[in-house]
């Protein structure tokens, strides 16, 4: 099978191996063990590898490099208007020489890649949205169009599309599905200490206002104040960091409050062990990994009412579901925090629920969708 993957996702190439982001990556190994011939449509840079970067268990990848764009700007969008004819044409004979079309949306590229799939209706097609599919949610204009074109059965032909969640008045073409970090052989009982002694909260992901890390930061700090020691650990990079590391400083927060970087996979494993609680007060979503990963690990997940995050949380019996109303949240989580019964109950359930939704899970139903 001649597997097409297009998507926005920055690729590096370092002795003949092509690295991206490692979520990303460590997702599409799993859909490669499947196939035979592999072509990639995606943005190729002179950058060094990073921590959260991870190669393809691939060889012999057809890599067809194509520009970035972007049309956050006037002056971005004239730039784009000649970039996007000729990525237009790599993208149409990536997709002839296929026998399986899978998009990565939302994007700029998968934006692309909604239009051109429309010329092949006869392939066998997948979709990944990786973004909120909430119907009601407000998004960028172009995330809408892409929605519009996936949900559109006379223009979208013989394709599965995955969201996150289980929405309405959707095509019979739209299927709930899920993501997954952690093996069946990875899954081990979790022993939370006491909260009588330093209470640990981890956030993972991308330093950016999407994800309102001083808002986790915020609420730390307020924390400090209610509770006797608690600390919180930020994993990931992004555009915010300079304002976070003057926020803490400013705030005197240096002793609980750690800017620790973009961490592979192991070490995130191991901060997740030993936190109390994972939080995320993301305004946007699709299936938050963090939550995910951390609730494996026994981690009460705190995070924001959006996409399928309620669902995951089971509507607060597994976590705790934000207002992004400081004194609120702050009552719901002191609440918890002085109930160690309760705390250990919904950590227990948590993993439960999280350990369900393994690799090999994951497997299984891409398999399906493959080999038919």
């Amino acid at each position: 099978m001649r597997f097409v993957i297009i998507t926005h996702v920055r690729h590096i190439e370092e002795n003949n191996q092509f690295y991206g982001y490692a979520p990303y990556v460590s997702e599409m190994n799993i859909w490669l063990r499947h196939i035979n011939k592999l072509i990639i449509v995606a943005p190729l840079k002179n950058l060094n590898q990073t921590a959260i970067d991870i190669s393809y268990n691939y060889t012999e990848i057809d890599f067809r490099s194509i520009p970035d764009f972007n049309l956050t700007s006037f002056k971005n969008s004239i730039f784009s208007v000649f970039k996007i004819p000729f990525i237009l044409w790599k993208i149409f004979w990536a997709m002839k020489n296929a026998d399986h079309i899978h998009l990565r949306c939302p994007g700029n590229m998968g934006l692309l890649g909604c239009f051109v799939q429309i010329f092949f209706p006869n392939k066998t097609k997948t979709a990944k949205y990786a973004g909120n599919w909430d119907p009601q949610s407000k998004q960028p204009w172009t995330y809408k169009l892409q929605k519009k074109i996936l949900n559109n059965t006379f223009l979208t032909k013989n394709m599965t599309v995955l969201v996150y969640g289980d929405w309405k008045k959707q095509t019979k073409n739209i299927k709930s599905f899920f993501t997954a970090t952690y093996s069946e052989n990875e899954k081990e009982a979790i022993e939370k200490t006491s909260l009588n002694q330093v209470i640990e909260f981890v956030f993972a992901g991308s330093l950016v206002s999407g994800k309102d890390p001083i808002y986790a930061i915020k609420l730390v700090e307020e924390l400090a104040r209610k509770v006797h020691s608690v600390t919180l650990s930020l994993y990931g990079e992004g555009v915010e960091r300079t304002f976070l590391e003057k926020y803490i400083k400013e705030n005197q927060l240096e002793n609980i409050i750690f800017l620790k970087g973009n961490q592979s996979k192991e070490t995130l494993k191991s901060a997740y062990k030993k936190s109390h609680f994972v939080i995320l007060p993301s305004k946007s979503e699709g299936w938050p990994k963090a939550i995910a990963e951390g609730m494996f690990w026994g981690c009460v997940p705190i995070a924001t009412k959006v996409s399928c995050v309620p669902y995951m949380l089971g509507g607060g019996k597994r976590g705790i579901l934000l207002d992004k109303n400081l004194e609120k949240d702050l009552d719901q989580i002191v609440n918890l925090i002085s109930d160690e019964k309760h705390f250990l109950e919904m950590s227990e359930k948590a993993s439960e629920w999280s350990q369900y939704y393994t690799t090999e899970l994951f497997e299984s139903e891409i398999k399906k969708m493959l080999i038919k």
